[in-house]
């Protein structure tokens, strides 16, 4: 069996979902190949889509939240779009690449990726079954111009979005974010502050992007000025310099301060609350060990409707300007029916072994054909 992931370079998500699924199929003896589609075929066009995102989420956010939004309002009868016009660019060679590979399964984490597959299937050059991954707690816009097989949203809350989209409900397979695996199993949680070298004591886990949008100095000060007892961990990525902003502040509580790390897993299991941004795969993952969260920082557009959702359904605290990061973990330090709550909010709509249950679902589909 021949499975070929596809992602597109716009954030981290796309390209570690990819991974993920990726990486449970090689798992079960599938021939996997993940390429991210642009990069491999025009790295200009890949350039343009990877740094404009990043610039525009970054310094002009509000920009890239009205776009988005006004895609999301557009009308959906109308087949001609920006993802279209993308395409075309490297649609030949595309066709030829898949035609060469002759995949049994095409799985498509970007909707620029979607597309082009859903182009290539027209023109009935291939027999493959085909997957669309979303990597948030929305529907973006856009998924409904691609003619899939199958489409994996994060839960079945979403599906009525898909219905209104014109997405047949029997396509829609609620298997969640698709996370690494090691998610899934879980370390006590004092034998993980141990493992770790943390005190056995509350644990608040900032985690935050590489991007480094949001003032993440001012939210670590906030926590630390809480009358509360507990320790902090931040994990800032590949943003060396927030890194060493962090190290160099002079604190009451005890910071564990990290850069690129690994083991984020083992942290959530050390951890009692987690703030982050609620980007997609962070926030699935953090679902999966049941973690509290308390959101800063959405970046206008998918992080927005991630927020809402969150939020909208228990499991998170939002951040505002009248309404502190300290005043939100006080409140859930303070009330330990809250955490709980919060917690079995997560155990109902977090999928620790998304990836296990797309996998074994197209392994399943493919050994009936």
């Amino acid at each position: 069996m021949k499975a070929l992931v596809l992602t597109i370079s716009a954030g981290q998500g796309h390209n570690k979902t990819a991974r993920a699924i990726g990486d449970y199929l090689k798992s079960q003896g599938v021939d996997v190949d993940i390429v991210d589609t642009y990069k491999y075929f025009n790295t200009a066009l890949s350039n343009l889509v990877e740094k404009g995102y990043l610039l525009s989420t970054k310094f002009t956010p509000a920009v890239y939240g009205n776009i988005y939004t006004k895609a999301e309002q557009r009308d959906h009868s109308d087949r001609i779009n920006v993802v279209d016009m993308a395409g075309k660019i490297i649609s030949r060679q595309f066709y030829k690449f898949i035609a060469g590979k002759n995949p049994d399964v095409i799985i498509a984490t970007h909707i620029f990726a979607a597309n082009l597959v859903s182009k290539f299937k027209e023109k009935k050059e291939s027999d493959a079954i085909t997957f669309g991954v979303l990597t948030d707690f929305t529907v973006h816009p856009f998924w409904e111009t691609a003619d899939l097989d199958y489409y994996v949203t994060p839960t079945a809350l979403l599906n009525n979005q898909m219905i209104k989209k014109g997405i047949p409900e029997e396509r829609i397979l609620p298997f969640g974010i698709p996370i690494e695996m090691k998610f899934s199993a879980s370390t006590d949680k004092k034998e993980a502050r141990k493992l770790l070298g943390f005190e056995d004591k509350k644990t608040a886990f900032v985690m935050t992007g590489s991007m480094g949008y949001g003032d993440v100095i001012k939210y670590v000060k906030e926590l630390d000025e809480l009358e509360y007892d507990f320790q902090i961990v931040t994990v800032c990525g590949s943003n060396s310099h927030l890194k060493n902003q962090i190290d160099r502040l002079q604190t009451h509580k005890k910071i564990y301060n990290f850069g690129f790390v690994d083991n984020v897993d083992l942290i959530m299991d050390a951890a009692d609350i987690i703030v982050s941004k609620p980007g997609g795969l962070t926030t699935s993952e953090s679902l999966a060990k049941k973690l509290p969260m308390i959101l800063i920082d959405p970046i206008p557009g998918q992080e927005d409707r991630n927020y809402e959702f969150l939020i909208n359904n228990g499991l998170a605290i939002g951040v505002s300007e009248t309404f502190s990061v300290g005043e939100a973990l006080y409140q859930l330090l303070s009330s330990k029916n809250r955490a709980k709550c919060m917690s079995k909010m997560a155990g109902e709509i977090g999928k620790p072994d998304s990836s296990k249950r797309l996998g074994d679902f197209i392994i399943n589909l493919i050994d009936k054909e």
